[in-house]
C-alpha cells in the first residue's frame, strides 16, 4: 500500500474505526477566474468518471445525514440530547453545503432520489427520535458505521487513482474524521442499549448502503 495511502487511513482500532489522522496533501483552491462576476461558484474542468461518482453520491448522503438531524432535533431539541445532537447537525449542514459547492464547481448531475432522500432521511431521524434518546443515538451510530466504511473505500479509490485530487481527499478526510466523532458520541449517550439495538441498526445499514449504491449511478 502506497505511504500516502498510509497517512490517509489508520489501523481500526476497538470501537469501530478509530481514525483521526488527517490527509497531509491538502491541495489549494484556486480563485474565481479573472472577470468571472463576485461570488460566482468557479467551474472547473468535467471531472473525470471517479470524481464525478463521489461527489454525487457524497451529497446525496450528507444531504441525508443533514436531514436525519434535522428529524432527531424536531423531536428532542429541547431535550437534554439537544446541545448534542445541534452540534452534529451543524458540522452535517457544513457537509452538505461543501458538497453542493463542489457539486456546481465541477457540473455534476445530482442524484435524481434526492426529493426521497430528504423525505426518507428526516423520517428516519424522527422516527427513531420518538422511540426514545437511545433509539436515536442507535440511528446515529448505524448510519455512521456505513459512512465512515463508505468514505475510507473512497479515500483508497482516489489515493490509488493515476493524479489524485488532492483537494478531495483532504475535504473527504477531514469529514470521515467528524463522521467517527459522531458515532462514538451515539456510543457514549447510550446507543447500544436501546430496545432491538441489533436489529435496529442492521435494518438502517442496509438501507444506507442501499441507497449509497443507487445515488452512485442515478
Amino acid at each position: 500500500m502506497p505511504g500516502m495511502l498510509r497517512g490517509v487511513l489508520c489501523r481500526p482500532e476497538a470501537r469501530l474505526l478509530s481514525m483521526r489522522c488527517l490527509g497531509s496533501a491538502a491541495g489549494g483552491s484556486s480563485g474565481p477566474a479573472e472577470g468571472a462576476s463576485p461570488g460566482a461558484t468557479p467551474l472547473r474542468p468535467r471531472p473525470n468518471a471517479l470524481t464525478d461518482e463521489i461527489i454525487r453520491v457524497d451529497h446525496a448522503g450528507e444531504l441525508g445525514a443533514d436531514r436525519i438531524y434535522a428529524g432527531q432535533m424536531a423531536i428532542l431539541g429541547n431535550g437534554p440530547l439537544g446541545k448534542t445532537i445541534g452540534h452534529m447537525w451543524e458540522q452535517e449542514k457544513e457537509h452538505r453545503k461543501q458538497f453542493e459547492q463542489l457539486i456546481q464547481q465541477h457540473r455534476v448531475r445530482p442524484t435524481i432520489m434526492t426529493p426521497l432522500w430528504n423525505v426518507a432521511g428526516f423520517v428516519l431521524g424522527a422516527g427513531t427520535a420518538l422511540m426514545g434518546e437511545k433509539a436515536a443515538m442507535a440511528c446515529t451510530v448505524a448510519v455512521e458505521t456505513v459512512i465512515v466504511e463508505h468514505y475510507n473505500d473512497q479515500l483508497r479509490q482516489i489515493m490509488e487513482a493515476p493524479n489524485p485530487d488532492k483537494e478531495l481527499l483532504a475535504t473527504i478526510t477531514k469529514f470521515r474524521d467528524e463522521e467517527q466523532e459522531h458515532h462514538d458520541t451515539g456510543i457514549d449517550h447510550g446507543a447500544e442499549q436501546a430496545p432491538f439495538y441489533q436489529a435496529m441498526t442492521e435494518v438502517i445499514k442496509f438501507g444506507c448502503k442501499t441507497a449509497i449504491a443507487i445515488s452512485k449511478k442515478i
